[in-house]
Parts: C-alpha cells; structure tokens; sequence
C-alpha cells in the first residue's frame, strides 16, 4: 500500500494555478471543466493564472491499456479493519482486471485529500480514483466532490464513492454502498424480538451519513415494534473503542435504564463490553449486546458478539467492478446498494420482563 507518491509533472500543476489564483484546488478544477457551473469572476482569475504559469490543460482522455492502468484508492487510514478489508478486496479486483492499484491515505484532512485528488488529476495512467468511508455530507462537500468527478471525468477517469452517498443528479460518479439502515433495523429487530424495549444505541459522529443511516434503521424497528423512541438512549460517541468505553461509563454512572446497547460497530461494541465488566455486569445476563461490522474481534469477545455481517472486500471489489465496466447513466447500475445480515453469537439473551418493564442497570 502506498501513501501519497504519485507522479509528479514537469511542469505546474492544478496545485499550483490554485495557489496563484488564490483559490481552492476544487475551485480550480471546476473552473477548467467546462460542464460545471463556476462564478465568472473566479473562472477569469483561474484562466489567468493557467496563462501566467503556462499550464497545459488536459481535456482528452489519454490512451492507457489494462497493464499501465491504475486504480487509486483514497481513504482516511487504514488501520481500521474495514478499510483494511475493503482495500483488500479492492486489490484482488484490480489485480483479476490486470489493472495496478494503490491506497492513498489522508488521515481525514479535508485539505489532504483535495491535494491528493489534484495530484491524481494530474496522472496520465489514473483509470478511476475511489474514496472510501462514510462523511458527513455538507454543502461544501457536495462542491468538492462533483469538482472531482467532473475533473476526473475530462481526463477520461472515473470517481466512485464507496460507502458515501450519490451526489446531485448530473455528476459523473458511480456509488456502491452499504444497507446500513437495513443493517441497523435487523440488528434492532433481533434485541425486539427477544423482549428487549429499552434498547441504548452507541453511534458514531452524529452528522455521518453512516450513523444517520443506522439511526434511522433504529428508528424504525422500534416503530415497528410499537416501541417510542427514547431521545436519551441514544448515544453519540467517537466511532472507536475508547469512546465508546467513556460514552457507556458515562451512561451507567447516570443509572439510565436498558436492557440492551446497539452498538454501531464492533469495535464501539467491544468498549461497551468492557465498561459494562467494569461494572460487574454480565452480557448477556444483565446487558445484552449487538455490534456492526462482523470483524475478526466480534468472534473472539467473551462472550463471542452477535453482530450484522458487512461485506467489506466484497465493496472493494465491486468498486472495482464498477470502475472497470463503467455502467452508462441511466442503466440502473450506477449506483450499487449491498446486503448485510445479523450473525448470532452468544451475547444476547431473552429478556424476562419485571414488573416494571425493564431490568435496573
């Protein structure tokens, strides 16, 4: 895997008309791409800077085979076993299509990844560029993005948003994404249908279009099931262990009342699991507990996690499926919505209702 080194021009880049344009790379890109709306005021000031530096624009697609393509793929980190097996998968793809590949990583900087796109936008041999994991969608997201699609688009690449939801209609880029609400609303159907009412959500960062699919999967469950959506019992956290272990230390010390946590993803279920022992709690005898993701750990907790199957490598290679194939606007295909379903393991138990209706934590 490698991080930022790609090919460099011999002359300016993207970068650096920016840089004299005063504008942001994104900016830049959108002014140079004719199909994409662009203040005139700064669409002069790019065009001047393009003149000033003698910058060639590049609006062709230039001629690659399979063996001198590359399919780059943009993520945050890949420390994350999710990432780490969507870039497995994405690898095995490329290599089955003879394509090259290469990760490139931004360690969530904003300003990171619009430098590692202008980069790629620069690369002769860059087939397609898929930026991976969930975020919250603004805006200004929204601009960068599609300034990305349609500066990739120009050069004959592609962009696809893996795990990220579409952008408006009109943008050149393809979608293959998780059913996380339908992931979040099995997993909240199975603590229902074993008689849990007062089920705690762990989320992640409350705008992330990945915890608001999961939310809403909630949700829904419950109201299907008859049950009122209790404010309080919905936790915003850091999507990682250790703040997942404060946000349910926290929640204990207040003494609020569950019988169950829906935690957002293994590793936020791993740290509930032991702030829960800390506190002399069984799961699943006095807490019952359902993860996300299915990574190697949920096997290996005491007791083993039930949790909803993801199917990460799986993602990385239908990315590269669609990158390759490439499937025509309106066919139906340009957006790619995968499957998940709930792993029984051993960490939730029946819930035998007191007279109260919910057992004391």
């Amino acid at each position: 895997m490698a991080e930022i080194e790609g090919a460099r021009r011999s002359g300016p880049t993207l970068r650096d008309v920016a840089r004299h344009a005063q504008v942001s790379v994104a900016t830049a890109s959108r002014a140079l791409t004719s199909d994409y709306p662009v203040a005139e005021p700064t669409r002069l000031k790019v065009l001047r800077a393009v003149e000033e530096l003698n910058y060639v624009v590049t609006t062709r697609a230039p001629k690659r085979t399979p063996a001198t393509s590359l399919i780059a793929m943009v993520v945050s980190d890949v420390i994350s076993p999710l990432r780490s097996l969507v870039a497995t998968g994405m690898a095995e793809a490329a290599g089955d299509y003879g394509r090259l590949s290469s990760v490139y990583i931004t360690g969530g900087d904003t300003r990171r990844e619009d430098e590692v796109f202008a980069r790629l936008e620069e690369q002769d041999d860059v087939e397609a560029v898929i930026v991976v994991g969930g975020v919250e969608v603004t805006d200004e997201y929204e601009q960068r993005m599609a300034a990305h699609a349609h500066a990739l688009h120009a050069r004959g690449s592609q962009l696809v948003l893996c795990g990220r939801p579409p952008l408006p209609a009109g943008v050149p880029a393809l979608v293959v994404e998780y059913d996380n609400r339908g992931g979040a609303y099995a997993a909240t159907s199975h603590l229902l249908s074993m008689g849990h009412r007062q089920i705690l959500t762990l989320t992640g960062p409350e705008r992330s279009t990945t915890t608001i699919g999961r939310v809403h999967g909630y949700q829904q469950a419950l109201a299907d099931f008859g049950v009122d959506v209790d404010p309080a019992l919905v936790i915003a956290s850091s999507a990682d262990r250790s703040g997942a272990y404060q946000s349910c230390q926290r929640v204990l010390g207040e003494k609020l009342q569950f019988t169950a946590i829906f935690a957002h993803n293994d590793v936020m279920a791993s740290g509930a699991l032991a702030a829960l022992k800390e506190q002399g709690l069984s799961v699943p005898d006095d807490i019952s507990l359902v993860g996300y993701d299915n990574i190697p750990v949920a096997q290996e907790l005491s007791p083993p996690l039930t949790t909803v199957y993801m199917p990460h490598e799986e993602m990385g290679k239908a990315a590269v499926r669609l990158a390759v194939e490439r499937p025509a606007p309106g066919s139906g295909r340009e957006r790619q919505l995968l499957g998940t379903h709930i792993v029984i393991r051993t960490s939730v138990k029946p819930f035998r209702h007191l007279g109260s209706g919910a057992r004391p934590v």
